[in-house]
């Protein structure tokens, strides 16, 4: 048999093709499989899509709600705040009773100021208990919230009223449960109404259509870090 000499050149012209035939095939399985996955990834989202308008259409209803921010992590109030500026953004009336906070001056106190015809800030509390150390006063001063804060809800030109760190003084029992389930209860359907604190009331959360508990998972303050500006207040 005759060999036939194969020059150096062209088996590593050879060896070059097969290479790039091998990576051209390896690119197109790739890419089919890529397309293949695609495909699969579009008509799951289709279906989904489908599922959540179908329940979505069975969601009719429009009512303003009683929503509870509780728990032991950081965000209640922060959250309650949030939901006070998307309010003003759609040109609502906003109503804020601060039961606790009323000596801290906040970033968000001096935003929501700018907008006067819109929101109305009542800063009636006076400090946590065991800065005023002063029972009577701290039932005064709650007293005198809370009947702001039953003004508000039954004026009618309001679309939200957040009452801030309202279970704080429920859980000390400064003022009336009955009176403010039955308030809550009574209030104008299309109102909104917010509840922030830790340790809410049962009968708060039952009549409630929204609650959230922030739990605390990890906290700076118990490495030593204090409250500052723009995180806490």
């Amino acid at each position: 048999m005759t060999k036939i000499a194969v020059s150096p050149l062209w088996r590593k012209r050879a060896k070059r093709a097969t290479k790039e035939f091998s990576l051209g095939t390896a690119r197109m399985d790739k890419s089919s499989g890529e397309e293949k996955l695609n495909k699969r990834h579009a008509e799951k989202m289709a279906k989904k899509k489908a599922a959540r308008d179908k329940i979505l259409a069975t969601k009719t209803i429009e009512k303003g709600l009683i929503i509870v921010h509780t728990g032991k992590g950081k965000g209640k109030s922060t959250a309650a705040m949030g939901l006070a500026m998307r309010a003003i953004g759609h040109g609502m009336h906003v109503g804020i009773v601060q039961f606790v906070k009323g000596v801290w001056e906040t970033g968000e106190r001096d935003v929501l100021a700018a907008f006067p015809d819109l929101v109305t800030i009542r800063a009636m509390g006076e400090g946590f208990t065991w800065e005023t150390q002063d029972r009577k006063r701290d039932i005064e001063a709650a007293e005198t919230a809370w009947a702001a804060a039953k003004e508000m809800i039954a004026d009618d030109s309001y679309k939200m009223v957040i009452l801030d760190e309202l279970n704080i003084v429920l859980r000390y029992d400064y003022i009336s449960l009955t009176d403010v389930v039955e308030t809550l209860k009574a209030k104008p359907r299309g109102l909104h109404v917010v509840v922030t604190g830790r340790n809410a009331k049962d009968e708060l959360i039952e009549i409630a259509d929204l609650v959230t508990e922030m739990t605390m998972v990890k906290h700076p303050f118990r490495s030593g870090v204090k409250a500052q500006a723009g995180v806490e207040f």
